[in-house]
């Protein structure tokens, strides 16, 4: 899977594990993606999107997922 949305270019970030002695070492926050098939123009499409972008393609109607 690739590591960033297709749509919106959301892609991993990075930070810090903070333990109760404040110690601090690396971590990635890695977005949730998910590949989605559905139609434009009658052909099937495949995306890497993140789950916010399905959320917002939906609430807007512009998503209608191919079975």
């Amino acid at each position: 899977m690739a590591s960033r949305c297709e749509l919106t270019g959301k892609g991993k970030q990075f930070g810090n594990n903070v333990s109760f002695s404040l110690r601090r070492t690396n971590r990635v926050f890695k977005p949730n993606l998910q590949k989605k098939t559905f139609t434009v123009d009658g052909k099937k499409v495949t995306m890497t999107l993140s789950a916010s972008a399905i959320r917002t393609l939906k609430k807007k109607g512009v998503l209608t997922a191919a079975k």
